[in-house]
């Protein structure tokens, strides 16, 4: 029979349809794996040699002291040709009160992972992903001067089914004028259960989830990695850091490392229980010059396309779930990194 369960953190709803499961295997979907890409494509514009085909880099990372928009670089940082918002303009808010509108200044930015066109952060070593994460986190750090946003999202979309153009390994990085929807909601929760119990809901979570077991993927000495109880997507993944935080703190560089590995880890697992899976990957902060320091913790969500939302998904907000957590976590820890 089927179970419905509730996510404690967001009150998110999700049923539970193993009956309707498959094994993990076929829920891999089918798209060409890294190796089967060149280590250089002359079309990319991602690609040592191919700089000009992108816009001036804002930042990057050189072994050397070549100059910019040259090769030579380990990580790049580039506005993207086709930003969803624009840096230049103010801005300005009309008719607030019924058909609200927001200019569309903001940043959107790409973060090339690696000179190598078929790398991922599977295949790279862990100081290469340290590099990508501390170069995001300078760029974060830069955007917050920005007195226009009030929100900066860090994500990555993996795979066509995720909503990726370009294979080459990168991430994006998007400044707002608005604090999303789904991210008020998700503070407000944890608010409420602040207010109830004088304890991050998060926190919480990991104590809960730690001494259940069932759903731990990965425990490092900084991050906990686990299935939600009440997952959305088969196979769906959180990285939560131990120490409570409302936001990453860019300029810590042991715990960015201490990121790299269990990101590292979690997304190695998957590639090899998977197949290289489509997936969306988004960081949730706390948006900027927000004091929800004391109830909310920055987390990363890792959502595998294994499945498509529906009208029931879509025009409820009640998910449905072919995967128990239990058993995904039980699967995955067999592909963890020895």
């Amino acid at each position: 029979m089927s179970e419905i369960r509730q996510d404690q953190a967001t009150k998110r709803w999700v049923i539970m349809a193993t009956e309707r499961a498959k094994r993990p295997r076929d829920l891999a979907g089918a798209q060409p794996s890294v190796e089967e890409q060149p280590e250089r494509s002359p079309n990319c514009p991602f690609c040592p040699g191919n700089e000009k085909m992108t816009p001036p880099e804002l930042a990057a990372y050189r072994d050397g002291d070549g100059p910019p928009n040259s090769p030579g670089w380990q990580v790049r940082v580039v506005p993207n040709r086709f930003a969803a918002l624009s840096p230049e303009g103010e801005l300005a808010i009309r008719d607030p009160y019924w058909f609200t509108n927001v200019t569309g200044v903001g940043a959107h930015e790409v973060v090339i992972e690696s000179p190598i066109h078929n790398a991922s952060p599977v295949t790279m070593d862990v100081e290469q992903v340290t590099r990508a994460l501390v170069l995001a986190g300078q760029r974060f750090e830069s955007l917050q001067r920005d007195r226009r946003l009030n929100y900066i999202a860090f994500f990555r979309n993996n795979g066509l089914a995720a909503g990726s153009s370009l294979s080459h390994p990168h991430t994006q990085i998007i400044g707002t004028p608005i604090s999303p929807t789904n991210v008020r909601l998700e503070i407000e929760e944890a608010r409420r259960h602040y207010d109830d119990r004088m304890h991050c809901v998060y926190c919480e979570t990991i104590e809960k989830e730690h001494e259940a077991g069932v759903r731990v993927v990965l425990e490092t000495e900084a991050f906990f990695v686990f299935e939600p109880f009440a997952s959305r997507w088969p196979f769906e993944t959180w990285i939560l850091p131990k120490q409570h935080a409302s936001a990453l703190i860019p300029g810590a560089p042991d715990q960015v490392r201490h990121l790299a590995v269990a990101l590292q880890a979690t997304l190695s697992a998957l590639y090899r229980g998977l197949g290289d899976p489509a997936y969306n990957l988004v960081l949730h902060e706390a948006p900027l010059r927000d004091s929800c320091e004391d109830y909310w913790h920055w987390h990363i969500e890792i959502l595998p396309r294994l499945s498509t939302a529906a009208g029931f998904e879509l025009g409820t907000g009640i998910w449905i779930n072919t995967m128990l957590p239990e058993e995904a976590a039980a699967y995955l820890r067999d592909f963890m990194p020895a």
